[in-house]
């Protein structure tokens, strides 16, 4: 068995790749690793709408129980609502019960600790380590050392949306809204909050089968929402993934603003507030150029990570950067969360366009969005990085870059998972970057393929 935990927790296809008795395992390791003494550690679960989900949230509870932790079972929530409740039940740690995205045979597990961040990484090596080498950490303890399922005592979900509405100083009265919940961990919290704050509100997918999710709708698939926001008039429009950690918005005229576009209008306000400190904003470097320029129009400047929420993380944490995000609309608002939150950014978003007084097509116009070409070069696992230094790879970039003149880029990454090279190559005119990027691809399998 190859290595548990990816860069968002451990994910398969439900009862297949991932089973009950993985989930049992887990359950078991996570409460021996994050067990502090004799205290017994407080574990918080959710899950998303997924089939798969009452089957594995069982199984983590019962290795949970069996080593003397204690259970709250929070339903049906997002993500992100973990991050926070985990902080407001002073419990050890979170789980969170989700293949975010994905379709719906997969599922997944995801740990937060006890501070509402996704745990380090060796953490989750030690938990995998006692899985992977099958060490017995259950002392078969009995009696009144068996953890017990606990009462939250208060509707979770009701504490999470009094959270998000704490978010923002405005109402949302005069607005009309229409949301995508991707028939997913969303469905119910996000028509919640913001009919709570005055918007009236259409919701697209919010009817689970436990097998709807993510189908053909949320933020991979907003082509429905954004006919549905042009013929309902409505202000604006918001669509979540499946566990509801990201977003990605529609204006008044039915276009996308993605991540790149939400990030800079809710920089920009909060630079007005002066919320913005060092007037930073983090992005990763598959961040467009577009992005790049409009916050230096605005006197700002960009951090460039790796690509991955993990590492825009990492980079805030150590820079005091209070927003940053991905283009997938996976945004993260430090003051307010510890990972990314798709109804929070709506929040945010929706603060800004109040505030601005333009409409939401105006300012998404002020970004400009040079088109991205995306090829795959086929490379010898071995050869993933000899690029970097190689003269005549170096020289052929510098070139291409002279080509376009300052008004577009070239960046090369190596596949964590696949022989791949990836090549994105990013401009004005999309037949150029296009015969550029076939060009360089082909030049990295010649050379190293």
């Amino acid at each position: 068995m190859g290595r548990l935990f990816g860069t968002d927790g451990v994910r398969g296809v439900a009862n297949s790749e991932l089973t009950p008795e993985l989930a049992f395992n887990l359950g078991k390791a996570g409460a021996y690793v994050l067990r502090k003494n004799e205290h017994k550690p407080v574990v918080l679960i959710a899950k998303d709408t997924r089939i798969s989900g009452d089957m594995l949230e069982n199984a983590i509870s019962a290795g949970i129980l069996a080593m003397g932790g204690n259970v709250i079972k929070a339903g049906v929530l997002p993500t992100p609502a973990v991050a926070y409740l985990v902080r407001h039940f002073k419990a050890d740690a979170g789980v969170v019960i989700s293949a975010s995205h994905n379709p719906f045979e997969y599922n997944g597990i995801k740990f937060f600790n006890g501070e509402g961040f996704k745990l380090d990484d060796d953490i989750e090596d030690e938990i995998e380590d006692i899985i992977l080498k099958n060490i017995d950490v259950n002392s078969h303890i009995t009696g009144d050392r068996l953890g017990r399922c606990l009462d939250a005592g208060e509707n979770a979900m009701t504490l999470y949306a009094n959270y998000l509405k704490s978010t923002i100083n405005t109402d949302l009265k005069d607005l009309k809204l229409v949301i995508d919940c991707a028939n997913g961990a969303a469905y119910k919290v996000a028509e919640k909050v913001f009919s709570e704050l005055g918007a009236e509100v259409v919701a697209l997918h919010n009817d689970p089968d436990g097998v709807n999710i993510n189908e053909l709708c949320g933020s991979t698939h907003p082509e429905k929402l954004q006919e549905m926001v042009v013929s309902n008039k409505a202000n604006m429009g918001l669509a979540f993934d499946g566990d509801a950690d990201r977003l990605i918005a529609v204006d008044e005229l039915g276009r996308i603003i993605d991540g790149d576009k939400m990030m800079y209008i809710c920089a920009k306000m909060m630079k007005d507030n002066g919320q913005l400190p060092e007037c930073l904003v983090t992005a990763t470097v598959m961040s467009n150029l577009g992005l790049h320029n409009a916050i230096k129009k605005i006197g700002c400047k960009l951090e460039l990570t790796q690509v991955g929420d993990r590492y825009v993380l990492e980079s805030m944490l150590k820079t005091g950067c209070a927003i940053g995000g991905e283009q997938s609309g996976h945004i993260i608002f430090l003051n307010c969360s510890t990972t990314g939150d798709g109804i929070l950014s709506a929040l945010q978003l929706l603060k800004a366009v109040k505030a601005s007084g333009s409409k939401p097509s105006v300012l998404a116009d002020e970004v400009t969005i040079y088109p991205q070409v995306l090829k795959n070069a086929k490379i010898k696992n071995e050869n993933k990085k000899k690029y970097i230094s190689d003269p005549d790879i170096i020289d052929e970039i510098k070139k291409l870059e002279e080509v376009m003149a300052g008004e577009g880029r070239v960046l090369i990454r190596p596949s964590g998972t696949e022989p791949l090279v990836r090549v994105m190559i990013e401009g004005k005119n999309i037949e150029q970057i296009t015969n550029l990027a076939e060009n360089l691809a082909s030049l990295l399998t010649k050379r190293f393929g």
